[in-house]
């Protein structure tokens, strides 16, 4: 996994630096959407798969995120978490949960609930903390069946609040996961 980040991070690294000497404009509405067509997608490209799971591979992509960040006018003196708040954006470590929480949905509650009735266990228990529909978390031997995306999304799913967990469509969980996804991590 090491390997497929640090060939995303050379492959989004030229392409950043094509914009930045070829775009002669600084500002948000140039900007942001050439990064959101043309560098993300290598950050982020099949993250379910096989997302990062070292601090070191999140660090090389968060770094091209932020080297992003700083072509943008007028941003250049914020922190890079004041100019992804300032943007709109979240981290790419939100982002991913964000992209694991939708599946977990999609499989609990969502277009693929066939497929998903072995993948996770409903936690039986009377307490009224936190929402209602609460997943149990697994117990292995092995320490990579943690990677694997039942196990590490359970944490996260059993912290969301009821009013996403109880969402009647995608489209809503979406809406009220947004709000939910920056206190999670």
């Amino acid at each position: 996994m090491t390997w497929r980040c640090l060939v995303k991070a050379q492959k989004a690294n030229p392409i950043l630096g094509c914009i930045k000497s070829s775009v002669a404009s600084r500002s948000r509405e140039v900007i942001l959407p050439i990064y959101s067509a043309l560098v993300r997608p290598h950050l982020e490209y099949c993250v379910q798969l096989w997302g990062p799971q070292y601090r070191r591979d999140m660090e090389l992509l968060e770094r091209v995120q932020r080297r992003a960040t700083k072509l943008i006018g007028g941003l250049e003196h914020l922190s890079s978490e004041d100019r992804l708040r300032e943007l709109g954006l979240f981290s790419l470590e939100k982002r991913r949960l964000q992209g694991h929480l939708i599946a977990a949905f999609q499989y609990l509650k969502g277009a693929y609930r066939k497929a998903g009735e072995g993948l996770f266990t409903r936690a039986c228990s009377d307490r009224t903390r936190g929402n209602g529909f609460k997943l149990k978390e697994g117990r292995f031997i092995l320490a990579i069946r943690k990677k694997f995306l039942p196990v590490r999304v359970v944490r996260h799913w059993n912290r969301l609040p009821t009013e996403a967990v109880d969402a009647p469509s995608l489209e809503v969980f979406k809406a009220r996961l947004d709000g939910a996804v920056g206190s999670l991590v």
